[in-house]
């Protein structure tokens, strides 16, 4: 667990990772993917620890093996969303009604390349309502939303984009570059190839 520390107070952070979708584009489910004597969410999952002080794990598709998997695990929360074949958007409302903290983050459950460290650079911008890592036209992950936020994003119909929150010009972005990961989602068969090829 990471309890990021400013001006000498521990600031509790929770980080929402959406795993509930068929995993369509890559044939298997994805979430349970053998990575690095692990999974892709189980990294995923570990990289967000090192600065979050709990995860909440969004399930829907095969949601029995997540919240089994982790459930005696006292930093992972899982919440499933019944409605997980709405798309993406459902999942991510669903995870922040959950979120306690005063700030949180996205990311994503085939995302394990992240560089753990982009949590902590986003962790240390004066307190902007949102952070991207990347820049305006690609956005990356994980993003870093002021918990005020989260009314208006329950708000929105599941068929919007999260952006119409998120990008409306107060919007912070770090501009790392692709070496980072912010940008590296493993979602076809070609990509997991070329992931565990690289990382042998």
């Amino acid at each position: 667990m990471g309890l990021h520390v400013i001006h000498g107070i521990i600031v509790m952070v929770d980080c929402v990772i959406p795993a509930a979708g068929l995993s369509s584009r890559m044939g298997t489910w994805k979430p349970m993917l053998a990575y690095q004597g692990s999974t892709l969410l189980d990294v995923a999952i570990e990289h967000a620890l090192l600065f979050c002080s709990r995860v909440i794990v969004v399930a829907g598709y095969r949601a029995d093996e997540l919240v089994q998997r982790y459930q005696h695990q006292p930093h992972i929360m899982v919440v499933v969303n019944p409605d997980y074949q709405q798309g993406m958007l459902s999942s991510i409302q669903k995870g922040i009604e959950a979120v306690t903290s005063s700030r949180f983050f996205i990311t994503h459950a085939d995302m394990p390349c992240i560089d753990p460290q982009v949590f902590r650079m986003l962790l240390q911008v004066d307190h902007t309502r949102v952070i991207f890592p990347g820049n305006k036209h690609q956005t990356g992950h994980p993003v870093l939303i002021d918990a005020a936020l989260i009314p208006q994003i329950l708000a929105l119909p599941v068929t919007a984009k999260m952006k119409q929150v998120l990008q409306i010009g107060t919007e912070h972005y770090l501009k790392l570059n692709a070496a980072s990961g912010i940008y590296h989602d493993i979602d076809t068969p070609e990509k997991y190839q070329q992931l565990i090829q690289t990382y042998k």
